[in-house]
């Protein structure tokens, strides 16, 4: 099933799409034990779950495909497949979407992805909206895009980033997930500029769970993600208690979740950090609302 069918469906039940992200392990040790991670989050039952593309720039080691082969086959939840292009030229771009098709998986995630300073750039794709593009002649598949709420890093100002988030969506992308953000009144302005713009695909609220300070401060140094006065409070009271800072964060993240769903946004994207303990948690706490 296609994306924005999943969210139609969900819309006709009156429930916002919940979904998560998981990323390849980068040992061949943690890989092998993927399907107890795989079996434990599809019990939480997802409406799709997407798998982040394996860093690098060789798509001989990447095991993104061969996992979301698994988590369609396996478990019958719809997975959808990153894709980055900065280090990857059509060809291989085409050799990836090929093997997609092969293994029956309709649903993409373009994104230009981060520059690697130890893997030379190939210049088939500057941005986003021209993978999309690309994507688009090479079969039928349902495209999603990233989207920020605090708007991109490298973006000059928050009217330039929805314009060129325009232009993505306007290329073929038919539904964005957002990039982390800790402040709802953040995504409610962002998603509202987006309607005004003619923005008007499925948009998932994208929410990272809190576990521990560091990951926290080197998320927000990579996206640039503010911290509200509340969550600053929280961070400074536990920072020395692990299981504590791990206690409030989850409350934090679950009462993020529930002012989201009220607010009836039209999708949760939870950054599992392939925790599944972490997310049945979450999941424990909303189990009612979705």
């Amino acid at each position: 099933m296609k994306i924005p069918q999943i969210f139609e469906a969900k819309k006709k039940e009156g429930k916002p799409v919940l979904s998560f992200e998981i990323f390849p392990p980068k040992k061949e040790a943690a890989l092998q034990n993927i399907d107890e991670t795989l079996s434990l989050l599809c019990d939480l039952h997802p409406d799709f779950i997407s798998v982040t593309f394996g860093a690098g720039g060789s798509t001989a080691n990447n095991k993104t495909v061969e996992i979301a082969r698994k988590i369609k086959n396996e478990y019958g939840i719809e997975p959808i497949v990153h894709l980055t292009c900065l280090h990857y030229n059509k060809e291989e771009i085409r050799s990836i979407l090929d093997q997609l098709k092969e293994a029956g998986i309709e649903n993409v995630l373009a994104l230009r992805g981060d520059m690697n300073p130890n893997i030379p750039v190939k210049h088939d794709f500057h941005y986003a909206n021209e993978l999309v593009e690309y994507i688009k002649t090479q079969g039928d598949f349902s495209i999603s895009g990233g989207c920020y709420p605090e708007k991109h890093l490298e973006a000059p100002d928050a009217i330039t980033d929805i314009r060129n988030l325009k232009r993505k969506v306007d290329a073929g992308v038919d539904h964005l997930v957002s990039q982390l953000f800790f402040d709802n009144e953040v995504f409610y302005d962002f998603y509202e500029k987006t309607r005004i713009a003619g923005i008007d695909v499925p948009i998932d609220a994208g929410v990272m769970p809190v576990t521990n300070r560091a990951q926290i401060e080197r998320m927000v140094t990579m996206c640039g993600a503010t911290l509200p006065v509340k969550f600053q409070k929280i961070l400074r009271k536990y920072e020395n208690n692990k299981e504590a800072l791990l206690d409030a964060g989850l409350a934090y993240t679950i009462n993020q979740i529930v002012d989201l769903i009220a607010s009836d946004v039209d999708g949760v994207h939870i950054y599992t950090m392939n925790n599944p303990a972490v997310a049945k948690r979450i999941c424990d706490g909303i189990r009612n609302l979705v």
